[in-house]
């Protein structure tokens, strides 16, 4: 299997060979894919090794390396340069810092220095105030179809980096995010960090967002937001009508709640 990572801060992956085509998704700096196909030296079909997404990259926007080592810290800033040979890349949260000592990460045998605040696998944080604090700091985000940083981001893409931050391996769309996790039953069960999913006119699951406390919902929908939730979906206040139909509520992982204050 070859493999390859990405030295950028947010790359697009297309879905097809063309540099024009849609934008499904974004491989964040220190991510790795496996390459399965190379089509006329211009394009890698490439499989993304978090979560099984598939998709086409510019290969010159990527580094072969060897196959994923030890499990790499996760950057927790919004935004934060890192420095490699006098020059900086602003890097964004849930990128991956491979071999990170506190001070420099090793990516595709350079070395470079991140003084930002990051978490190591085995010390990841799963209480509802740092869930909480963690999902505010992405309000205003702008949406994006296909992103996956907080320059730009589709409802899947939020849900799934915050996950990554709790050291829970969401995929990708949330058509298959639906898939993962525990069934609650009734919306007055739910807690913070659920994750409630919605749909239009049919039973296609189409939008994601994460409840919080108070009936509320933090999700991705023009920008990162938060709304009324309840057993019939999110209502807009601000346009006083409802925007998305509830279909059911998952919960991922357990989360330690405490109170706040």
């Amino acid at each position: 299997m070859k493999c390859a990572i990405s030295r950028l801060s947010v790359c697009p992956i297309r879905s097809k060979p063309n540099d024009a085509a849609e934008m499904v998704s974004q491989l964040l700096f220190g991510e790795r894919v496996e390459i399965i196909e190379n089509y006329k030296s211009n394009w890698l079909k490439i499989r993304c090794l978090n979560d099984d997404y598939i998709g086409w990259m510019d290969p010159k926007q990527l580094v072969e390396v060897d196959q994923e080592g030890a499990p790499p810290a996760i950057a927790l800033e919004m935004s934060q340069p890192i420095w490699c040979d006098g020059l900086s890349t602003y890097i964004t949260i849930g990128a991956e810092l491979p071999q990170y000592d506190g001070m420099t990460t090793k990516v595709a045998g350079h070395s470079y220095r991140y003084s930002g605040q990051a978490i190591q696998p085995d010390q990841i944080n799963k209480s509802s105030i740092y869930l909480d604090k963690l999902v505010r700091k992405w309000l205003n985000s702008p949406y994006l179809w296909g992103g996956r940083s907080p320059f730009g981001v589709d409802c899947s893409g939020f849900t799934q980096v915050v996950f990554k931050c709790l050291g829970y391996p969401l995929l990708r769309d949330s058509s298959q995010q639906v898939e993962q996790g525990d069934v609650v039953d009734f919306i007055e069960q739910a807690q913070l960090g659920d994750l409630a999913f919605f749909s239009k006119d049919s039973d296609r699951i189409t939008h994601v967002g994460i409840i919080l406390e108070g009936q509320k919902v933090i999700h991705a929908s023009g920008s990162v937001r938060i709304d009324t939730i309840d057993h019939y979906g999110i209502y807009n206040n601000e346009i006083e009508q409802y925007t998305h139909r509830m279909k059911i509520i998952k919960r991922p992982v357990d989360i330690i709640q405490e109170s706040f204050i």
